[in-house]
C-alpha cells in the first residue's frame, strides 16, 4: 500500500498505539477522582500538555485539549465573539479557509456581523494589502490558516499578526494550525498570535483528540457547561487514551523533526519533478509551501475516477480536502485562485509522510501516467 493522503489522516506511531492501548487497559481511572488512581492519571495528563506546550512553545497551562481542530476552532472563534460583542461587529477571515473556520464565520452574517473574506493570488496567497485595509476599530476578529489544507500555502503568520495589532490590538487573531504542528516550524511566542488549533491524528497521533492554544490574558465563553475540565474551558470527562497518544506523538515529532522535514522536502521535490513528465499539467503548489503537500491539476482528467482507479494497485490520494470530498464538491480554493475548469476537474491532493520513499514514488507516477492516458483516451471517443 502507497499511503498518499496524509493530510486527511495519518497512521499512527507504534509509540502512540502502545500508550492508547495501556490507557484503555490500565489507565482507566477518571482524572477528576479524588483518590490516587484518579491523581496518577492526572498527572499523566499534564505530561502529555506539558509535551504539547513544548511543541509549539507556550505555557502548558495554555494548552486545552478537545476532540479535534474542529471543535478547537469553533471554541476559540465563538467563545471568543459571544464573550467581547461589545468590541464590534466585523469579522475577517479569507475564502480559502477550513470549512469549520469559513462555515461557522459564515453564520454570523445572519447574527447582524459583517463578515469579510479576503481573496488570494494564483499560488493561494493572501492578499496582505486587502487583509490590513479591512482591520478598523470595529473589527473583533480575524481567523486564518498557517498552512492552507489543500494547496499546502504557508501564511506567514508572524508578519500578519503584528501587523495586525498595530492596527487594532483588540483583534483576536485565531489560526487554524491543523496542517502546521509537527510539519513546519511552530513557536507561538514568537508568532504572538491569541488562539491556535491543533489536532492529533495529523501527527501521527490518534483520533478524535486536538488540543487549543488561548493566550493567557484572552478571555472567551465556554460553549461546554458541565464539571468544569479543562479549566472551565471545556467540561466533559477527558479522553484519557487520546489525550496520552497526542502527547507521545507530540514528544516524538518534535525530537524527529528536523529529519523527518527534511525528508518530506527531498520526496516533495522528486515528486514535483516526476509530476512534470506529465503532459498538460498544473502544480498548484507554491514553492515556499509545507514540504508534505502537493496538489496538482491534470487536464482533461476527472480526478475522482483517477482515484479510484489508483486504489485498485492500493495507491490512495484524495481530490480536496477529506472533510469535504464527496465527489461532488467543487473546492472552494481552486475556485479562489482562479483555476480553470478542465484543469480544476482532475485536481489531486498527494500528501507525503515520514515512511513514503523514493520508491514509492516511482510506484505511484508510473501508475498515475498509464491511469491519465487511459481517462483521456476514454475522454476523447
Amino acid at each position: 500500500m502507497i499511503y498518499l493522503d496524509n493530510c486527511a489522516t495519518t497512521k499512527p506511531r507504534e509509540e502512540v498505539v502502545e500508550a492508547v492501548v495501556s490507557a484503555l487497559k490500565d489507565d482507566f481511572a477518571n482524572p477528576s477522582s479524588l483518590h490516587r488512581f484518579g491523581h496518577e492519571i492526572e498527572k499523566k495528563i499534564d505530561v502529555a500538555r506539558e509535551n504539547l506546550a513544548r511543541l509549539v512553545n507556550v505555557s502548558p497551562s495554555e494548552i486545552y485539549f478537545t476532540s479535534g481542530g474542529t471543535e478547537s476552532n469553533n471554541i476559540a472563534l465563538h467563545g471568543f465573539i459571544n464573550k467581547n460583542k461589545r468590541l464590534g461587529n466585523k469579522i475577517i477571515t479569507t475564502k480559502i479557509e477550513h470549512a469549520s473556520v469559513l462555515e461557522q464565520l459564515r453564520s454570523y452574517v445572519d447574527r447582524g456581523f459583517e463578515v469579510v473574506e479576503i481573496g488570494v493570488d494564483e499560488n493561494a496567497n493572501l492578499d496582505l494589502d486587502s487583509l490590513y485595509r479591512e482591520i478598523d476599530d470595529n473589527t473583533i476578529v480575524v481567523g486564518l490558516f498557517h498552512v492552507n489544507n489543500e494547496i499546502g500555502t504557508v501564511n506567514p503568520i508572524e508578519e500578519i499578526v503584528k501587523k495586525i495589532k498595530s492596527i487594532n490590538k483588540n483583534v483576536l487573531v485565531h489560526i487554524d494550525g491543523v496542517q502546521a504542528i509537527g510539519k513546519i516550524d511552530v513557536d507561538l511566542r514568537k508568532i504572538g498570535c491569541d488562539s491556535y488549533s491543533m489536532s492529533g491524528h495529523k501527527i501521527y497521533g490518534p483520533k478524535g483528540i486536538g488540543a487549543l492554544y488561548l493566550k493567557s490574558n484572552i478571555k472567551i465563553n465556554s460553549l461546554v457547561i458541565g464539571g468544569g475540565q479543562e479549566s472551565g474551558l471545556r467540561s466533559g470527562t477527558e479522553n484519557v487514551p487520546g489525550i496520552l497518544g497526542f502527547g507521545i506523538a507530540a514528544k516524538i515529532i518534535k525530537e524527529n523533526f528536523s529529519k523527518e522535514h527534511n525528508h518530506a522536502v527531498e520526496i516533495k521535490k522528486y515528486l514535483i519533478n516526476s509530476l512534470n513528465t506529465i503532459d498538460d499539467i498544473k502544480i498548484n503548489t507554491p514553492e515556499n509551501s509545507s514540504p508534505y503537500i502537493v496538489s496538482v491539476s491534470i487536464k482533461d482528467t476527472r480526478a475522482e475516477v483517477l482515484l479510484h482507479y489508483l486504489e485498485q494497485d492500493e495507491i490512495y490520494v484524495s481530490t480536496a480536502s477529506a472533510c469535504t470530498s464527496n465527489g461532488t464538491h467543487k473546492s472552494h480554493v481552486l475556485e479562489a485562485m482562479g483555476i480553470k475548469r478542465e484543469y480544476a476537474e482532475g485536481t489531486i491532493r498527494i500528501c507525503s509522510s515520514k515512511d513514503i520513499t523514493i520508491e514509492d514514488i516511482d510506484l505511484f507516477i508510473d501508475r498515475l501516467k498509464f491511469y491519465v492516458n487511459e481517462i483521456r483516451s476514454i475522454m476523447k471517443r
